[in-house]
């Protein structure tokens, strides 16, 4: 089917304001970087810090042991960002169960989120991986799997909250139209709510594990060698921070893949309310 002249015209028109807004973005961005680069390099100490903090033959020995340390990191995501997600989802469900006789539990499942969204993360890590050794207890994990079962509970308790939000936001008559079908309880949350929920709350559970993918650096503090702790190592013996902006370049490039996903679903499900 071919297309009006008036068509044809606001088509042309939409193309070259698109490359209009392209130039003067790119333009303005330019100017931008240039203002703040002149900035930077003119200031009155700049030398002492490009040599302290950006000193390319120290980033080139530090590199090899703190992308080693990386995988250690990216190791423990995957396994806290699981573990996370199905904890989260368990307290949530437990959270949303009906019937007076529940209570007790929808009780502790209320009162283990507000603990874990209100305790910091350092101080949960410090009592797994330094008082719970403590305790000697035989079959005792590694400091490692302690600090990953420290982040999994404490980010357990903010998901556990973004699922418990997508669940409520399913209309009751949902739930009703299921039951009246002959589901049962389970039926209905596995097949009609979960479904929905997840899809609805995709966005924000993305943006926790984001969270997560940076505090997964915390577990150094227990003396696992990942990457934050190979850079302390690197710096103690070079006296130079590079090592440093190594490990966060390191960590925004292990980050952006998971960041544009977010992005990404974040506009789609826009596009989809809209």
């Amino acid at each position: 089917m071919s297309l009006s002249p008036a068509q044809l015209d606001r088509i042309a028109y939409r193309r070259r304001q698109t490359v209009i807004s392209v130039l003067i973005a790119a333009a303005s961005t330019l100017v931008v970087g240039v203002l703040l680069a002149v900035g930077l390099t003119g200031a009155p100490g700049w030398d002492r810090v490009r040599e302290s903090f950006f000193d390319l033959s120290v980033a080139r020995d530090a590199l090899p042991d703190v992308a080693a340390g990386l995988w250690l990191n990216v190791r423990l995501l995957v396994f806290c960002a699981l573990g996370a997600l199905a904890l989260g989802l368990l307290i949530a469900l437990l959270r949303t169960l009906r019937g007076p006789v529940f209570f007790p539990v929808r009780a502790l499942a209320t009162g283990y989120t507000y603990t874990f969204r209100g305790l910091p993360l350092i101080i949960v890590l410090y009592v797994l991986t330094l008082g719970v050794p403590g305790l000697r207890l035989e079959g005792m994990p590694s400091v490692l799997v302690l600090g990953g079962i420290a982040l999994v509970i404490t980010y357990a308790g903010y998901l556990a909250e973004v699922f418990r939000a997508g669940i409520e936001s399913v209309h009751p008559s949902q739930l009703a139209a299921a039951r009246s079908l002959g589901l049962t309880y389970r039926q209905t949350m596995r097949h009609v709510v979960l479904p929905q929920a997840v899809r609805r709350v995709a966005p924000p559970l993305l943006n926790d594990t984001v969270a997560l993918q940076k505090d997964v650096g915390l577990v150094s503090l227990a003396g696992p060698i990942d990457a934050v702790r190979a850079a302390q190592i690197s710096t103690a013996e070079t006296f130079n921070y590079t090592p440093y902006i190594v490990a966060g370049v390191l960590f925004v490039l292990l980050a952006m893949p998971l960041i544009a996903v977010t992005d990404w679903v974040t506009l789609r499900a826009a596009r989809r309310q809209s």
